[in-house]
């Protein structure tokens, strides 16, 4: 399946800050939580960030509300999906620090400073870090789940949230990979950004990860006091998805759940001294044939 790249404009808004991030939020008429994604960056981030919105369609409004707000956005009159989108706001971020983020999520206090913190101790820029989703549903163990705080900001319990999220002790994590997840502007830039044949978007994430595990990139970590309430409300429903597993397999030569499982070693306690490693192993040979045969029977 061909997914179509729209015509997408750009709109820079006059320089006002020192942005610590550059924050990515692509958005398909979702307004009402797109404001609230926007009001809690206000509210709990310890420091200045430069907010790129991108409108998909805006026919609820969004556009207007958007310009309003004078933040730096781009547009399609289409779905331009997550890699097109991400791609045309990387190109407006006047930070060196890339954070995309969906407009589905919350974050928690000092969320932003958790994050920088790390950065900070980095020796290099060879790294791709994530914040910890809090999800009211399902299993997942890169988050903390499933604590239910609300599926939007009609029933949203904001109060019970922050007391809980400050008793919050979850271990940072190996395999970074979602969003809230921050990589160096340069890096992104070396490895082309998302992968716009992946669009609208299935399998993206670990089709970007594996093109910066190529680029030398070893460490992918999740930072456990870096929290983000993810309400879960999916556009995804919204639109034909691409077979993006069987994409994966076919460009890499094995399946997502191996790389993320076997290398990333995704949802494990991140420990320093631990090394990732592409094994080449029977495992390895096992999970090239799974990849050969999703190629041509999946």
């Amino acid at each position: 399946m061909i997914f179509p790249k729209p015509e997408i404009l750009s709109h820079k808004a006059p320089n006002k800050i020192e942005a610590k991030l550059s924050i990515l939020i692509p958005s398909w008429n979702n307004l009402t939580m797109l404001k609230f994604c926007v009001m809690a960056i206000d509210k709990n981030s310890e420091f200045e960030h430069q907010i790129i919105i991108h409108v998909n369609e805006g026919k609820d409004g969004t556009i207007d509300w958007v310009k309003e707000q004078g933040f730096d956005y781009t547009f399609s009159e289409t779905n331009a999906g997550v890699c097109y989108s991400v791609n045309a706001m990387a190109k407006l971020a006047t930070s060196p620090l890339l954070l995309y983020l969906n407009d589905d999520m919350y974050v928690c206090p000092k969320w932003d400073k958790y994050l920088l913190d790390e950065v900070n101790n980095q020796k290099d820029n060879n790294w791709y870090f994530s914040g910890t989703m809090i999800e009211p549903k399902g299993y997942n163990n890169c988050a903390v789940t499933p604590y239910d705080f609300g599926s939007g900001p009609d029933d949203f319990r904001e109060d019970e949230l922050l007391k809980f999220a400050a008793n919050v002790k979850k271990q940072d994590w190996f395999g970074s990979c979602w969003p809230p997840a921050l990589v160096q502007k340069e890096l992104f830039d070396a490895v082309g950004g998302y992968s716009e044949e992946f669009s609208p978007g299935m399998y993206s994430d670990p089709d970007f990860a594996m093109k910066l595990w190529q680029a030398g990139v070893r460490n992918f970590k999740g930072i456990g006091k870096c929290l983000v309430y993810h309400f879960q409300s999916r556009s995804t429903g919204r639109v034909k998805k691409n077979n993006g597993r069987k994409q994966f397999a076919a460009k890499w030569k094995v399946p997502s759940s191996y790389f993320y499982k076997n290398v990333l070693l995704m949802g494990q306690p991140y420990e320093k001294d631990r090394k990732l490693v592409f094994h080449k192993g029977f495992t390895y040979l096992f999970a090239r044939l799974r990849a050969f045969y999703t190629t041509r029977f999946k």
